[in-house]
Order: C-alpha cells, then sequence, then structure tokens
C-alpha cells in the first residue's frame, strides 16, 4: 500500500470527509483492521483565501507546493489536493514535489463517461466554473460543462465561503443550490457535477431531479486506487 499525502485545509469541513472515506474505501477493498496510510498537512485557509483576494496566483502556489514537498519529504509516495479549485496549480505542485498527483478534475471526467454523460452541469467556486482548468479535463474525456449564469455563480460562491466553510448548513441555501441544480438540468445537463468538495455536505442525491456527482467522493476512491496499484 502506497502512502498518500493529503494537503488539506481548504477547507477543514471537507479534508475530514476525505479522511473518513479514504479510510473506509480501504478498509472496504482489504477487509480487517486495514485503514489507509495517510499524510495530512492541513493549510491555513486564510492564507490562501488573502492571496486570492489579491489574484496572487504564484504566491498560492508557492504555498501549496510547498506543503506538498514537506508531504513528499515525510514519506508520501502520492499527493492528494483536498480541493477542486487547487487544481488550479496542481501540474505545478506535483512537479515541485516529485509526486504522482490524483486529479480530481481527470478522476472526475472519467467518473462522467464511466456513468455515459456527455454533458454535465458544473457548480463550484468562481474559478472553478470560470476558468478552463476543469472544464478542460471534461472536455478531454468527450464531457461538455454548462455552468450556472453570474447570479447563480454569485450564490454559490457566497454559499460556499461564507457559509459551508464555516460548517454553517443552512436549509434555505440548500434549497437555493437544487434550484440552481434544476436550471441546469432544464439546459439540458444530464447530471450536476458538485466541483468543490464543500457542496455534497449541503446537497444530497435524494434533494435533486438529475443525479450529482460528488467530487470529494469520487477523488477519494480514485486516491485508494491509487494506493493500492502495484
Amino acid at each position: 500500500m502506497k502512502t498518500l499525502g493529503l494537503v488539506g485545509g481548504t477547507g477543514w469541513v471537507s479534508t475530514q470527509t476525505y479522511y473518513r472515506l479514504i479510510n473506509r474505501e480501504t478498509n472496504a477493498r482489504l477487509g480487517g483492521l486495514n485503514s489507509a496510510r495517510l499524510l495530512l498537512y492541513s493549510v491555513n485557509y486564510e492564507d490562501i483565501y488573502r492571496l486570492n483576494q489579491r489574484d496572487d496566483h504564484e504566491a498560492v502556489t508557492q504555498l501549496v507546493a510547498d506543503a506538498a514537498r514537506r508531504l513528499a519529504l515525510a514519506g508520501a509516495e502520492g499527493l492528494v489536493l483536498c480541493a477542486n479549485t487547487l487544481h488550479m496549480y496542481a501540474e505545478r505542485v506535483a512537479e515541485s514535489a516529485l509526486l504522482p498527483l490524483v486529479h480530481i478534475g481527470e478522476a472526475t471526467a472519467a467518473e462522467a463517461r464511466r456513468r455515459g454523460y456527455t454533458r454535465v452541469g458544473l457548480m463550484g467556486t468562481r474559478p472553478t466554473m470560470e476558468r478552463a482548468f476543469y472544464r478542460d479535463k471534461l472536455a478531454a474525456a468527450g464531457v461538455e460543462a454548462l455552468i450556472p449564469d453570474e447570479t447563480q455563480r454569485a450564490a454559490i460562491h457566497h454559499a460556499i465561503f461564507d457559509e459551508i466553510l464555516k460548517e454553517v448548513l443552512d436549509p434555505a441555501t440548500r434549497a437555493r443550490l437544487v434550484a440552481i441544480v434544476a436550471s441546469l438540468a432544464e439546459r439540458g445537463a444530464e447530471a450536476v457535477v458538485l466541483g468543490c468538495t464543500e457542496i455534497p455536505l449541503l446537497v444530497r442525491p435524494e434533494d435533486t431531479p438529475v443525479p450529482l456527482l460528488d467530487t470529494l467522493a469520487i477523488h477519494a476512491r480514485a486516491a485508494v486506487d491509487f494506493a493500492l496499484s502495484p
């Protein structure tokens, strides 16, 4: 079993779910008292948030790369960035740490194709919805991504940063996000990618008219695939 290095804290609310799901999946496959070999570097997300407010993406890259290098020095054999948006910097971070990286966008694209989807909605932070880094991974797998309109994108971004990251799970916010899922379905989305690892903490499959792709769960399974691979 390979040792996984997790860069978490982005935010901590979902990082604890990563820990649980990776260990649960490892035990389901291996049985007994088996659990995952994990190293966790939990950053202070406020540091990243302030740098992003200044559009200082180079500084964010260096901060995340430093965390990844520390994990490598501690014995990590593979890298897991515990947030969709952090994958803006994935290639440079992995190169800096000299570690193979389990990419959340690639894992999600593969899952969408496995299920036969060719058009999906994409919900997440503004960068995840508006920049090309995530949609390009889906497109490479033959999956078109529909993003919410400007007002909806603002509402999703607000829900993530002002509520869910602070462990505020408001039913009224759930209803707003479910309405956005429904609007994406009306535009032709066969499923909706929850492209922020916090959103699945609030929006549940039973709430929505189309299937959801829970990127946290998909990423956790892909991390275990890597850890248990020859």
